[in-house]
């Protein structure tokens, strides 16, 4: 008798992860494609009606910033650090707050918004924060206990069906979700991201998230490039999340304050986003995208890209909305990148960009497995792997000689003990 009720709560979680899986590969396909068009529609917006981003973009971040405040507060920021506060207590008040169903709709409906703005955010932080939820809600519909396992498993699956790169899921689960990574953890991680990110990519088709590349450098050139990328990329990445943590983390210097008048912060923060937007020709405006993969397919972008991507992503950040900084940080690191193009031959732009890219991401999020595999996947390249290593590892190092604290881990303790369930 209780061999059967234990073979029958084995097959409830089976079935609650593969329905999880699914369902999230389903919402982070649909996510993306309402997140582009979003995109695409301001970009045209902006492309016709040059100054009106000057209006509509503090508008809406007047307004985004209102309904997170007072409908979805824990909506609000990336959504790994909610994913990783909630992990450290899965049946607590805490987490049903952070990742109850009001929450998901509002992160996905807000951060769509933010898009439609010229915000720049990205969808993959909010994809992580949605698939956890979509995991916690379905393994309580068959009735099967939720634990930190099964939180780090929807993330990561949430990270390999934003980017349609399930091993950089699981990489993302061992560096960022899981403070203690055991066995059970494992397979409850490869299980749900293979399962997402098959489903994902049945729904999309295969398809590299940066397009094919095929650059490859000469060892001369890698033993010199990769180093100078990993610290100057490094640095910058530290100095961002350094800045970040000042403005915005629990114990920043400048939080109180910008805590106090959320509205005018986000107002004023949607006034700087306008004005580098406007001022660049709109390159700054979303996730940075199409500009990223111009850079990495060889085109030659303004000098100006890496410096105005950095301030639009910090102000966006620091105004509070609802948006992740993975896709933000991979164009900051293809402008940093753009900037020592000039130092190697023209021929050899797109693998600078490249290693552009690994070093300044990893400054960021101190992910450097994450960082090697992410870009890696995104672009098809294997020619660059070892560059990306050397990379991400210095970028790792350099970033943490600025910012000591990891950013997501830092930015959780802002939710560790502030949701109540809905």
């Amino acid at each position: 008798m209780r061999a059967g009720l234990v073979d029958a709560e084995d097959w409830r979680r089976r079935l609650a992860m593969l329905t999880s899986a699914v369902v999230i590969g389903i919402l982070a396909t649909l996510f993306a494609w309402a997140a582009n068009a979003a995109q695409r529609d301001f970009a045209a917006l902006a492309t016709r009606e040059r100054y009106v981003p000057l209006v509509l973009t503090p508008l809406l971040f007047l307004m985004i910033a209102a309904v997170t405040r007072s409908f979805a507060p824990a909506s609000r920021g990336s959504g790994i650090p909610q994913v990783i506060a909630a992990s450290r207590d899965p049946g607590g008040e805490t987490t049903a707050g952070l990742l109850s169903i009001r929450t998901a709709f509002a992160k996905l409906a807000l951060s769509i918004a933010a898009l439609l703005g010229g915000a720049s955010v990205g969808r993959e932080g909010p994809t992580v924060q949605v698939a956890a939820a979509a995991m916690t809600q379905v393994h309580r519909l068959f009735r099967v206990r939720v634990t930190p396992g099964v939180l780090i498993a929807g993330g990561a699956a949430g990270v390999a069906g934003a980017f349609n790169t399930p091993l950089a899921g699981i990489a993302f689960a061992i560096e960022e979700l899981a403070s203690a990574y055991e066995q059970r953890v494992a397979v409850l991680v490869m299980g749900a991201v293979m399962i997402a990110g098959l489903t994902s990519q049945g729904i999309a088709g295969e398809y590299l998230y940066f397009g094919q590349m095929t650059a490859a450098l000469p060892l001369r050139v890698v033993l010199v490039a990769a180093p100078l990328a990993g610290v100057v990329g490094g640095l910058c990445g530290g100095l961002f999340s350094r800045a970040f943590l000042i403005l915005r983390g629990p114990s920043g210097r400048w939080s109180p304050l910008l805590r106090k008048r959320p509205l005018l912060t986000a107002l004023l923060c949607g006034l700087i986003v306008a004005g580098i937007g406007v001022a660049v020709g709109g390159s700054t405006w979303g996730t940075g995208y199409a500009p990223t993969r111009q850079l990495l397919e060889g085109a030659h972008g303004g000098y100006a890209f890496g410096p105005a991507k950095f301030f639009a992503v910090l102000a966006t950040s620091v105004s509070g909305m609802p948006g992740g900084i993975f896709s933000p940080s991979l164009a900051v690191g293809a402008g940093i990148g753009n900037l020592l193009t000039p130092l190697f031959p023209g021929e050899q732009s797109g693998a600078i960009v490249l290693l552009g890219m690994a070093g300044y991401f990893v400054g960021v999020v101190r992910a450097p497995l994450t960082g090697v595999i992410i870009l890696s996947e995104t672009t098809g390249t294997t020619s660059a792997i070892l560059p990306l290593f050397v990379a991400c590892l210095i970028g790792d190092w350099a970033g943490s000689l600025v910012c000591r604290e990891r950013l997501y881990h830092a930015l959780s303790r802002d939710f560790m003990a502030t949701s109540s369930p809905d």
